[in-house]
C-alpha cells in the first residue's frame, strides 16, 4: 500500500485514459502529459498503461509499505527518501536516513521509506509510477480521476491508502533521462472551425495575431486565456454540441478556453477552432504567454 502523508495542491490517480466512450457522455481523461507517465511506467519496468500519480505544483509525501521502484517525470522538482534505520547506529547517530533523489531515473525504496516530492520549481505538474501500478479498481476499463465528471477514484487526501500492484518487470537499466526545459512561451497550431462563422472576420485575425495569457482559473478541464475579446457575428447561442480535446471555445465574455483532458463532451459555446496538440499547456503556468498560428505556417 501507499500511505498519502500529504495529498498537495491536487493529487490525482491517472493513466493514458479512457477512449472510445464520448458517444455516451464520457471524456478520455487520462493525464495531461500521456507522454510523461508512459516514460515514467517504463523506468520501473511497467506496462505504458499502468496508472501512476499526477502531482501538481506543490508536491506530496507517501510512505510505502513494501519495497518499490519508482520514477518521477515532468516539473522540476526536489525529491527526498527518508527511512529509519532498522538498528540505532553506535553512539547513537540519526534515527532517520535522508538522500536525495533524482527525476527521470528509476528510484529503490525499502519498506516503509517515505518520498517527499517538492513543490514544482519550473512547470506545474509531475507524474510518478510505482512498480506494480497503483491498482484502484478500474472505471470503464481506466483507473483515470475525471475531475469534472467524477470517474475514478477521487483526488487524493490526507491519510488516504493506495494499493500497488505486483511488478511486472525489471526497472529500466537507464541512469538518467533529460527532460525537456520548460518554455517561457507556448506556440500552438490552431485549426480553424467548427464555428468560424459566429464570429466577425477580424475576430480568428485577432486570435491567430495578439498573445494571450493563462489564467489562474485554469485546471484539468481547460486552460482560461485572458487577452484580447474576440468580437461576435451571431448574437444567439447554439443548443449544445460535441466537444473535442483542444477545442477552443469562447464564452460570451470573448475570452478563449481550450479544453483538455477533462473536458465536458458538450457545450452550448461557439467554438472557434481546435489546438492541435494541448500537451504544452500542462505544464503552463498562470502568467505563461500563448500565440496561436495557423496549422500550415
Amino acid at each position: 500500500m501507499i500511505e498519502v502523508l500529504r495529498a498537495g495542491a491536487l493529487t490525482t490517480v491517472q493513466d493514458q485514459g479512457r477512449p472510445g466512450w464520448a458517444h455516451l457522455g464520457v471524456p478520455r481523461s487520462g493525464a495531461l502529459d500521456p507522454a510523461a507517465l508512459r516514460l515514467a511506467n517504463r523506468l520501473v519496468g511497467n506496462p505504458e498503461h499502468a496508472a501512476g500519480l499526477e502531482i501538481t505544483l506543490t508536491g506530496c509525501e507517501l510512505r510505502f509499505t513494501r519495497a518499490v521502484t519508482v520514477a518521477l517525470t515532468g516539473a522540476e522538482v526536489d525529491v527526498l527518501v527518508e527511512r529509519r534505520p532498522a538498528e540505532t547506529p553506535p553512539g547513537g547517530g540519526p534515527s532517520v536516513e535522508r538522500r536525495p533523489g533524482d527525476t527521470g531515473r528509476p528510484l529503490s525504496l525499502p519498506a516503509g521509506a517515505t518520498l517527499r516530492i517538492g513543490p514544482a520549481r519550473a512547470g506545474v505538474r509531475s507524474w510518478l509510477a510505482v512498480s506494480g501500478g497503483i491498482a484502484v479498481e478500474p472505471v470503464l476499463g481506466s483507473r483515470a480521476t475525471d475531475t469534472l465528471s467524477g470517474l475514478g477514484p477521487p483526488p487524493l487526501r490526507d491519510g488516504a491508502r493506495l494499493p500497488v500492484g505486483a511488478p511486472t518487470g525489471p526497472p529500466a537499466p537507464v541512469d538518467l533521462t533529460v527532460a525537456p526545459a520548460v518554455p517561457a512561451g507556448l506556440r500552438l497550431a490552431l485549426r480553424p472551425g467548427p464555428r468560424q462563422d459566429w464570429f466577425t472576420s477580424a475576430a480568428l485575425d485577432l486570435l491567430l495575431r495578439t498573445a494571450y495569457a493563462i489564467s489562474p482559473a485554469s485546471n484539468r478541464v481547460g486552460a482560461r486565456l485572458a487577452g484580447a475579446a474576440l468580437p461576435r457575428a451571431v448574437a444567439g447561442e447554439l443548443p449544445s454540441e460535441g466537444l473535442v480535446l483542444g477545442a477552443v471555445q469562447v464564452p460570451p465574455d470573448g475570452q478563449p478556453l481550450i479544453f483538455l483532458a477533462d473536458h465536458p463532451t458538450t457545450g452550448g459555446y461557439p467554438v472557434i477552432g481546435v489546438v492541435d496538440d494541448v500537451t504544452p499547456l500542462a505544464q503552463a503556468r498562470p502568467g505563461t504567454t500563448v500565440t496561436f498560428h495557423g496549422p500550415q505556417r
